[in-house]
């Protein structure tokens, strides 16, 4: 059974930084990151192919955040810079099964398996 485990989440004041972990047990996957805040639906953050070759960032969060992997250790990593208090929420990382590393998705439905989720707390 695949597992992703997040880490790194915590409390912040706003223009702070944290960087979020994501273990993946088995092999490595084409990875997301999402995040959902209180009353809203959940969001597309970032995405990194299975190769780590191709990256996408939502609007929101580019120049800030940076999405990175080690496919040595199965992680993905979130490095989040300048973290405003609109950037509360949990966040979840996703992993999707592909045979080739060159693409990354946006849509969470392309994803087969999800982590428990960490909070993040960006104080003003």
């Amino acid at each position: 059974q695949v597992q992703l485990v997040e880490s790194g989440g915590g409390l912040v004041q706003a223009g702070g930084s944290l960087r979020l972990s994501c273990a993946a047990s088995g092999r490595n996957y084409a990875m997301g990151w999402f995040r959902q805040a209180p009353g809203k639906e959940r969001e597309f953050v970032a995405a990194i192919s299975r190769s780590g070759g191709s990256k996408y960032y939502a609007d929101s969060v580019k120049g800030r955040f940076t999405i990175s992997r080690d496919n040595a250790k199965n992680t993905v990593y979130l490095q989040m810079n300048s973290l405003k208090p609109e950037d509360t929420a949990v966040y979840y990382c996703a992993g999707r099964d592909v045979t080739y590393g060159s693409s990354v998705y946006v849509d969470d439905r392309a994803y087969d398996y999800w982590g428990q989720g960490t909070q993040v707390t960006v104080s003003s």
